[in-house]
């Protein structure tokens, strides 16, 4: 078992063509990712070639997102496009029904971000990002960026919105491997939240404890705390990133902004803890943390 997806989802590529997607969509087929198709309506029937492990695997390039679910049934989109272009090419994914659309891209106008992501609610599709490294199920499938040769599969849960924590936590947790890690994305609007993955791993049997990695601005964290306490009986340890941050100053992460005392690492940590998650100081401790439960069990 896994959240979202796993190694039945057929996963298409929106950008594919183009220099990061084409580097991507190597990377994710050598992960083993079901990768069926490619998207740009000016290359449609053509194939691009992929080496995998020494085999020459061929991609057909389809000219709409309707067009590759049609002939391959697919139900996972990856976007790797262009911000102005980002809006467009996740309501075509919306209207040709896909049911998961992960995006890559960074610097989506957080106007268009909540536009299609309202349209994409009311259709029924769940959004990942923007801004964020995608998930991955590891063994089975993994969708955008994330390195797929730093953790193996086990019962640890992960939901981030730090890329590169996400792969930090991967590494430091290794030697117990993760059902799903999904990095969210740290931009103000984004289609899946911390609940939204801390309720999945709830239900799935096999997801045992949960780690989830936050940052300063917003109050995100604080809405997770209260929903961890209230729905959330498996184990949860937690970081946030930021306790040095200046106030009212965007660090990193367009949603990473504090003020007053919204906000700030101290806040969220505070909200985490009365919730009964034991918050590390830094990400290795968090790892120790996490160790040290499961361990005990």
């Amino acid at each position: 078992m896994s959240i979202f997806i796993n190694s039945d989802s057929k996963v298409i590529v929106q950008g594919m063509t183009g220099s990061e997607g084409s580097k991507h969509t190597a990377r994710m087929l050598a992960s083993g990712t079901q990768i069926v198709g490619g998207v740009n309506p000016r290359k449609a029937g053509t194939s691009v070639d992929f080496e995998v492990e020494g085999d020459t695997r061929s991609i057909p390039v389809f000219g709409s997102v309707a067009d590759a679910i049609a002939e391959t049934g697919a139900d996972v989109t990856v976007l790797f496009v262009p911000p102005a272009f980002t809006k467009g090419a996740v309501i075509e994914a919306v209207d040709a029904g896909i049911g998961l659309a992960v995006i890559i891209t960074e610097g989506v106008p957080v106007a268009d971000t909540a536009e299609f992501f309202a349209y994409a609610q009311s259709k029924g599709t769940r959004l990942i990002g923007p801004n964020c490294p995608g998930l991955i199920t590891p063994g089975q499938s993994n969708v955008g960026i994330t390195p797929a040769n730093i953790t193996g599969p086990g019962r640890v849960g992960l939901v981030s919105k730090s890329g590169t924590l996400t792969y930090q936590m991967m590494f430091e947790l290794r030697d117990l491997g993760f059902s799903t890690c999904v990095g969210i994305g740290g931009d103000p609007v984004i289609g899946t939240t911390h609940i939204d993955c801390l309720e999945a791993f709830e239900n799935d049997p096999d997801t045992d404890a949960i780690v989830m990695i936050g940052e300063i601005g917003g109050d995100a964290e604080e809405r997770a705390a209260a929903y961890i306490q209230a729905h959330v009986t498996k184990p949860v340890v937690g970081y946030v990133a930021g306790f040095e941050a200046p106030e009212g100053k965007t660090m990193g992460h367009a949603g990473a902004i504090v003020s007053g005392s919204a906000g700030t690492a101290q806040a969220k940590k505070e909200a985490l803890e009365a919730a009964g998650v034991k918050v590390g100081k830094t990400p290795t401790e968090t790892a120790e943390l996490m160790r040290q439960i499961l361990t005990a069990r």
